[in-house]
């Protein structure tokens, strides 16, 4: 009886509820964790009942960064391209935040989505109408998706997760560090500690010197 009132209550199963629970399962978890048989758990289903709705793993991960993509702003055909390529930067770092298991996977699927799809045609186009060629338009996504990967890795693999976390860092760091020995590190770390840095602010300022360079390199854009 138990059994049955919850197979009534359970949402039914859907490619969607799927791809949900995966990405929440791969949130909390991280992707080594995931496998059909966890997410079928995560459900409360068997394993198999999910191929009646995905073919399997690889197709999975499609639906997955599929959806992350959706929570990517989408580029403005004819909006000045580098104002739209800061907004564009700065929504994939947020996405990446709430998502950090999907900064190795975002551009490695050979079966792309239609978000996917749909997010890679809308930046292109944008840089296409601005007047830069295709191997330019390349060069830009190239250079700006690098930077906002690159950040997110090292913001990822940081070993804080707040501001109080990373002033206990530095702290920890000069205690164990011998002055004489390492003075300039030592410098460097007391000034940072000492003006409150957060390593997070970086993002802009490195991102707005890469759009300042990108700008130069194509002046009649």
């Amino acid at each position: 009886m138990n059994a049955a009132r919850k197979s009534k209550t359970r949402p039914p199963l859907s490619h969607d509820r799927i791809i949900s629970a995966a990405v929440a399962l791969a949130d909390e978890e991280g992707m080594e964790t995931l496998s059909m048989r966890r997410l079928g758990q995560s459900l409360g289903v068997e394993a198999m009942s999910l191929y009646n709705h995905v073919a399997g793993k690889e197709a999975l991960v499609d639906g997955m960064v599929d959806r992350v993509f959706t929570e990517i702003s989408v580029p403005s055909e004819g909006a000045p391209w580098l104002a739209e390529m800061r907004r564009y930067a700065f929504s994939k770092r947020e996405a990446l935040e709430r998502h950090p298991w999907a900064t190795g996977l975002l551009e490695s699927r050979t079966s792309p989505g239609p978000e996917n799809m749909r997010h890679h045609e809308a930046l292109v186009g944008c840089l296409l109408n601005a007047g830069l060629t295709a191997t330019e338009a390349v060069r830009v996504y190239v250079a700006i998706g690098s930077y906002v990967y690159g950040f997110a890795v090292l913001h990822v693999n940081a070993p804080w997760e707040n501001a109080a976390e990373q002033q206990e860092a530095m702290e920890a760091v000069v205690q164990s560090m011998p002055v004489n020995d390492y003075p300039n590190s030592t410098e460097v770390v007391l000034e940072l500690m000492r003006t409150g840095y957060e390593h997070a602010d970086e993002f802009e300022w490195g991102l707005d010197v890469l759009l300042d360079g990108l700008r130069a390199a194509f002046p009649d854009q």
